[in-house]
């Protein structure tokens, strides 16, 4: 009873968590759109200057970049290795089953499946890709058991342990892990429902327990408003209660985001592996009662990799990280969230991002903090009504990684009379630029008055801009006209192929020599 309680709470929780996810995505963006657009007070005049850094910027090379790539799979890599191995010696010690080098390695590598998830956030993967490399995970994992397997344990015995102990949590986390608003959002809501379902479970407890001591308030109460209703009362009515602990537990988690305690990817990493021990949990809970809970002993290796990924997976570099601001024409979704995908994923290992947020991009940039500002009806309090908002906005921006390597996005809410002001700020803490200029026009005055701004800048030390055969390119080289010599690269989206991430990346760091790229007319 307490087993299949617990897991249906865990399916029911994870359905309201994808429910919950795709309803506060869609509200989210709704909202930016209609702040971005409010009428506010006149902005007090002019820009803030940007002032003198201390240190100027060390630009990691593009090796650099690749080489951290690869330090950050090898760690997580690593880590799920060293987790699924110590949950195969603890789950066989429980059973009372055989420990061999042969039992610990087979059903450890059956186990290893929680890194993909991860994988998957860092590499982008498309949903095509995650889903077939999770069910081909399930695949050879049932067909290497089998394999391993001695005659007395039937293949049909395998695919249903299997499908159990694995398949079920595959579904779960694929489902959590599939979109990019259920990715983004959905791993952070699903504690509040888990606190939620937990609290209806409570309810019908309290129910089937009054019913078996056949009280009169029962009796009356079906009679009254009938045995469903009722019965949905006692599920629906302790959310009222649960309500306080579920929003302290979202705002603690997002506190531990803001003050870097947790990271997203050590975060989801540990939601799924969480997961994935229900199962173990759930099998001992027969022989161990509440001492099943030291199925869950292997997550305490998380801790201590974050400790080592920490000096392991972080930045080579010692200097100041170089600032990436990002510029785009608006409305070009597809093109604004692919690039962010393939390119500025992997410039995250090297150095801190910037922009001006938009709801282009919202899939991709919504954090825990965000989440939780926006249930908590704050997001107004994000955007910038005036000049003088900025300093405090860019003073709650993190420049440091967290402990996987990875730079944090930061971004700036404005309304449609305060961006201009917000982006002569952000050129002023920016050392390179990228600028999706595809699709653009000579009618898109945003876009002039950036590129007219990028032109004059002190400090930047290259801007990289993306066109095709659509992009109007002589009105914007006329609007960088004057600009220092060699500081705009052009690359040119010049056949169906597309722009290749890594030329892209290339461009980015001043060092690497650009493959492909356009010259400006002077």
């Amino acid at each position: 009873m307490a087993s299949g309680k617990i897991l249906t709470l865990l399916i029911i929780a994870t359905l309201l968590a994808l429910i919950g996810a795709w309803i506060v995505a869609h509200r989210y963006r709704a909202s930016m759109q209609r702040l971005m657009k409010a009428p506010v007070a006149a902005s007090s005049g002019a820009s803030v200057p940007a002032p003198a850094r201390r240190h100027p910027a060390t630009f990691p090379t593009l090796a650099d970049n690749d080489d951290a790539y690869r330090r950050l799979l090898f760690s997580f890599i690593g880590l799920t290795l060293v987790i699924a191995l110590t949950r195969t010696v603890l789950t066989q010690f429980i059973a009372d089953g055989p420990i061999t080098l042969k039992t610990v390695a087979t059903l450890g590598a059956a186990y290893a499946w929680p890194v993909l998830p991860v994988l998957a956030v860092i590499g982008r993967w498309s949903r095509l890709r995650f889903v077939g490399a999770m069910l081909g995970w399930l695949v050879f994992a049932i067909l290497l058991l089998t394999w391993r397997t001695n005659e007395n344990i039937s293949f049909a015995q395998v695919v249903g342990w299997m499908l159990f102990d694995t398949g079920l949590p595959l579904i779960v986390v694929t489902a959590l892990c599939l979109g990019g608003a259920t990715r983004a959002v959905g791993p952070w809501l699903a504690p509040l429902f888990i606190v939620f379902s937990g609290s209806s479970q409570l309810g019908l407890d309290l129910l089937a327990a009054m019913i078996e001591a056949e009280s009169p308030f029962v009796v009356w109460l079906a009679g009254w408003m009938g045995a469903t209703t009722a019965f949905t009362l006692f599920a629906v009515l302790p959310w009222l209660i649960a309500w306080w602990p579920a929003r302290a537990l979202g705002r603690w988690l997002a506190g531990a985001y803001r003050e870097r305690q947790i990271s997203e990817l050590f975060y989801l990493f540990t939601a799924v592996w969480t997961i994935a021990l229900v199962g173990p949990a759930l099998g001992a809970i027969h022989e161990l009662g509440w001492g099943a809970v030291v199925c869950f002993a292997p997550l305490l290796w998380i801790p201590l990799g974050a400790v080592l990924m920490q000096r392991f997976a972080a930045p080579s570099s010692t200097g100041t990280p170089p600032t990436l601001l990002i510029l785009r024409v608006f409305q070009q979704d597809a093109n604004a969230q692919a690039i962010f995908d393939r390119v500025i994923e992997r410039w995250r290992l090297s150095g801190n991002t910037v922009l001006i947020a938009g709801t282009d991009l919202a899939d991709r940039t919504i954090d825990a903090d965000d989440v939780f500002t926006f249930l908590d009806g704050r997001l107004a309090e994000r955007f910038i009504a005036q000049a003088g908002d900025i300093e405090s906005r860019l003073g709650q921006f993190e420049f440091e990684p967290d402990v996987e390597g990875r730079y944090r996005i930061n971004e700036c809410y404005c309304h449609d009379n305060t961006w201009q002001q917000a982006l002569d700020r952000l050129v002023g803490i920016s050392d390179v630029v990228l600028m999706d200029l595809r699709n653009f026009k000579a009618r898109n005055a945003g876009c002039i008055h950036e590129l007219g701004v990028l032109a004059g800048a002190q400090k930047i030390a290259r801007v990289v801009i993306l066109t095709n055969q659509a992009t109007e390119r002589d009105a914007a080289q006329a609007a960088v006209a004057g600009a220092p010599a060699d500081r705009f690269v052009w690359l040119d989206e010049h056949d169906k192929a597309g722009l290749q991430p890594a030329d892209i990346l290339a461009a980015l760091f001043p060092s690497a020599t650009v493959p492909n790229a356009v010259p400006q007319p002077r």
